[in-house]
């Protein structure tokens, strides 16, 4: 491959693989183009029918993936598969694919790196690498940018901040109202027991949740919620909080509440979670980056985790 290769990433609608995608492109410190992807109903299809094609992207979306082919593409999840697929056989074979996330077992031969995580319980294989937790774009450097930017912003709010970050419902499991009592209550008296405050923010799958959740807030808080006017603070929370207490129904938010070093707590009521989720907590658990949340905050720490830095060594080797 080139010394100066051209590099795209592919970019849909969701959050955590934007996150991941962006992660590992910043972590492998090369120029790189994004192409946003919009998504028919065809991109429900399983991989098997649509192959490698571009059937479940928009028109609009086709019209920006266009020669000349770029010599290596950053992807994450299954609805992006087919169409990095495409791309490669387009380019006769010369554009290298990384997928990150298990995009299943059609045509994954023509990966050239697929990142998974450990708790997908993927084998190792010639092209493909396990990570603990999630590749995510939340890095030391930006973490201390937005400290200093908002730490003047909440200084009305007492120390230690304890960060609150709701995700909610997924596709086979429902963030119930009475579980976000039960979390808003939980942290309140985590706050409250040790003087502090809570930073909220929840996420367009709190739903109908969100607003049992706030009115449960009896601490001090700082609260967003999904849809309010302006950039959502949930970086600049995690940036500014002594502690992080997060639902265990995101992968991706999981992983980023690890980026920092103090406390992370993981609430996971068993019927929020599925197993998968929960072995990404037991892996996080045994390595000491997180702990489950029953409402005490104790002092200790861990050290960063970001797997995009894993990811990237090994574009790095596949490269030279």
């Amino acid at each position: 491959m080139k010394s100066d290769p051209r590099i795209w990433l592919l970019l849909d609608d969701r959050a955590g693989n934007r996150s991941q995608c962006l992660g590992v492109a910043e972590a492998l410190g090369l120029p790189y183009e994004t192409k946003e992807l919009r998504y028919t109903l065809a991109a429900g299809l399983p991989s098997g029918l649509l192959g490698a094609s571009l059937l479940g992207i928009t028109s609009d979306s086709r019209l920006n993936l266009t020669a000349p082919w770029p010599d290596l593409i950053i992807a994450a999840g299954r609805r992006t598969a087919p169409v990095a697929r495409r791309i490669k056989r387009l380019s006769q074979g010369t554009t290298r694919l990384c997928q990150i996330m298990w995009p299943g077992r059609t045509g994954c031969n023509e990966y050239d790196l697929i990142a998974v995580p450990e708790h997908d319980s993927i084998d190792n294989n010639i092209n493909i690498i396990n990570t603990l937790g999630s590749p995510h774009n939340v890095t030391n450097e930006t973490l201390n940018t937005l400290k200093s930017e908002w730490n003047t912003r909440l200084i009305d709010l007492p120390e230690p901040r304890i960060a609150l970050i709701v995700g909610g419902s997924s596709k086979n499991r429902t963030f119930t109202e009475g579980m976000a009592r039960d979390l808003g209550n939980l942290a309140s008296v985590m706050a409250n027991r040790v003087g502090g405050s809570l930073l909220v923010s929840t996420s367009r799958r709190t739903g109908n949740a969100t607003d049992a959740l706030i009115s449960s807030i009896s601490a001090p808080s700082k609260i967003f919620r999904w849809g309010d006017t302006g950039d959502n603070p949930y970086p600049a929370f995690l940036a500014c909080a002594d502690a992080i207490v997060v639902t265990g129904d995101s992968m991706s938010m999981c992983s980023e509440a690890c980026s920092g070093e103090g406390p992370v707590y993981f609430y996971a009521p068993t019927a929020l979670i599925t197993a998968k989720h929960k072995r990404l907590h037991n892996a996080l658990y045994k390595a000491g980056y997180a702990r489950p949340f029953d409402g005490r905050m104790e002092h200790w720490q861990h050290p960063p985790l970001n797997s995009a830095l894993d990811v990237a060594q090994a574009i790095r080797n596949l490269i030279q």
